[in-house]
């Protein structure tokens, strides 16, 4: 009992409410600090695309939030997302002469598109709890092979979806209900979900239980080694879910496609206060990570105060800076 208490933050009344409220504090900062530097930061226009673009990181998240709950990790959704996106445009490509520019080749492409991320976060799943093999070697792996194929299948160049094709599918990302862009709609819907999968299912209390201690869970009859593979399916899943929704919006792939969206991903997980160590998650954190991350990007790019290019070594610093103090609030206890 005392090894669960240990890794849940969620646990002990006025100190969670702190802890919760961090994220939230520097979001609210963030606003504030972006609109006394560029008062066009509060445009809708403005809060559209970065919602938007932080969409397709907010739907890998939530599935990254699960496989890092579980003590798992994934290095790979960014190449993964390169790889499917080239995969569905050759496939919408290849089906015009028979089907012409028609929803029927779409659909057929974003249905490829979650079968691929499912099959990839299958494999990924199956060499680490059927092979043994760690989580890290698998994904690292797994992040140059997807990001070599890519390169490869684009002849080092770029693969392009037909234009008029592109036309009909452009709607997808740009499209969408009362103003309100479909990526964001279907983030919102992966992430209402994902908390309620944490929170109120059994699924959710497994992948806590198997990070918190693994050995614990096997003895308490939870099946391990399958809630961690689901983990992993489930993530390449939503990984397929944002390249579909990711394509329409420049309608091409190449070899710089997603990169450095695990990075983003992983610490958009940390910073809203999943143990990187695993058997603590919050859902509802990572969305806060996320539009932190947006956020900052988008400050970046509206002023001159940093270069923009400096971006990854900003997230690279916050995610250190996230499990120092993970690691400095768990040895307090």
């Amino acid at each position: 009992m005392a090894e669960t208490t240990t890794n849940a933050p969620g646990k002990g009344g006025f100190k969670f409410d702190i802890q919760a409220l961090g994220p939230i504090l520097a979001l609210i900062a963030l606003v504030v600090i972006g609109y006394l530097l560029n008062p066009d930061f509060l445009a809708s226009k403005n809060i559209t695309n970065v919602l938007s673009r932080s969409a397709f990181i907010g739907i890998m998240a939530v599935g990254m939030t699960f496989v890092i709950t579980a003590g798992g990790l994934d290095l790979s959704v960014g190449s993964m997302t390169a790889f499917i996106a080239g995969i569905m445009i050759m496939v919408m490509n290849g089906l015009i002469p028979a089907l012409g520019t028609t929803w029927g080749v779409i659909l057929v492409g974003m249905g490829v598109g979650l079968m691929l991320g499912a099959a990839a976060g299958a494999l990924n799943g199956i060499l680490i709890t059927r092979m043994g093999i760690e989580a890290f070697i698998v994904t690292l792996g797994m992040m140059v092979i997807f990001r070599s194929l890519v390169t490869w299948m684009a002849d080092g160049g770029t693969i392009s979806l037909n234009f008029s094709l592109g036309s009909i599918y452009e709607p997808v990302y740009y499209g969408g209900l009362f103003g309100i862009r479909w990526p964001i709609i279907v983030f919102a819907v992966v992430a209402v979900l994902g908390e309620i999968a944490m929170r109120h299912t059994a699924y959710g209390r497994h992948c806590a239980a198997i990070g918190s201690n693994e050995q614990v869970a096997r003895y308490s009859a939870v099946h391990v080694k399958n809630v961690r593979l689901m983990t992993y399916i489930v993530l390449g899943v939503l990984v397929g879910l944002a390249s579909v929704l990711y394509v329409p919006r420049l309608g091409s792939a190449s070899n710089s496609t997603g990169l450095l969206w695990e990075l983003e991903t992983i610490a958009a997980v940390i910073i809203g206060g999943t143990l990187l160590s695993g058997g603590y998650g919050r859902v509802w954190g990572t969305v806060v990570g996320v539009l932190i991350l947006g956020l900052i990007d988008n400050i970046l790019n509206l002023t001159d105060l940093v270069s923009p290019y400096l971006n990854g070594a900003i997230q690279g610093v916050i995610i250190i800076l996230a499990v120092v103090l993970q690691r400095a609030r768990t040895s307090s206890r």
